[in-house]
Order: structure tokens, then C-alpha cells, then sequence
């Protein structure tokens, strides 16, 4: 058996988008693809791409949309059996389009109060809590 611990920390991006009602973006992998769990949108960085690049580069190619990469809100660092992750979300805000899965996942917007009812990554988990923190 591999020790976990052997895996490289990989640096990922994650969007807090949020719409004018308050509602936040999930989106949901298919099936084979992060266990088919709900997550915020977002992907890897790519070796000398900075994170904010890297993050409305996912989001253009997976959703469809434009947007405005804004602060970080926390970095979460979690280790899988598989791989260990450095996870920064950023608040961002839509320039343009609608969010729609272009590699056939699902997508739908969350009350901020709802979003721990969705079967979610562990990494993602500290980022719905301090959405839920941050909604008032």
C-alpha cells in the first residue's frame, strides 16, 4: 500500500460565485469523476499559471462563463488516498453567460444555508462553511 503522504501537494482553484439573490454555484462531476459529489467550479493549476488565470481559464471551459476573480477567501489543504490538494477559493463575480455543463456535469445555484446538504468533497466543506458565515 502507498503512503498517502508520498503525493505532492497539487494546487487547485475553486469559485464562490454567487447571484444577486444570494444563491452560490455548485456543480456536480459525472459520476466517474470525484466520486459524482457536488463541489464549487474550479480545476488545477497549471505549472506557471497563476491561480486566478487558472481559475476563470476552468470556469470558461466547463461552464461557459466569463468572470471576475476576486479575493481569496481560504486556502484548504486535504489529503485523498489519491492525491492531496491546496485549494484556494476566490469570490468571484459573472461577466458574462450562464453557467451550463460543457462536460456533462450538472450545475444549479444553492442558497447558502443549503449547501451542506449537498454530498460534497471533504476540501470543499470548510468553503461552504465560511459561505454560510459570510451570506449575511
Amino acid at each position: 500500500m502507498t503512503d498517502d503522504r508520498s503525493y505532492p501537494w497539487v494546487p487547485v482553484v475553486a469559485a464562490v460565485l454567487r447571484r444577486g439573490d444570494g444563491h452560490v454555484l455548485l456543480a456536480r462531476r459525472p459520476s466517474g469523476a470525484h466520486q459524482g459529489l457536488w463541489e464549487f467550479p474550479g480545476g488545477k493549476v497549471e505549472p506557471g499559471e497563476a491561480p486566478e488565470a487558472a481559475l476563470a481559464r476552468e470556469l470558461h471551459e466547463e461552464l461557459g462563463i466569463k468572470v471576475e476573480v476576486g479575493e481569496a477567501l481560504l486556502t484548504v489543504k486535504h489529503r485523498y488516498p489519491h492525491i492531496a490538494v491546496r485549494m484556494t477559493a476566490y469570490a468571484c463575480r459573472l461577466v458574462s453567460g450562464e453557467p451550463r455543463g460543457l462536460h456533462g456535469q450538472q450545475v444549479l445555484w444553492a442558497r447558502p444555508d443549503e449547501l451542506l446538504s449537498f454530498p460534497m468533497p471533504e476540501a470543499d466543506v470548510p468553503i461552504a462553511r465560511r459561505v454560510q458565515r459570510d451570506r449575511g
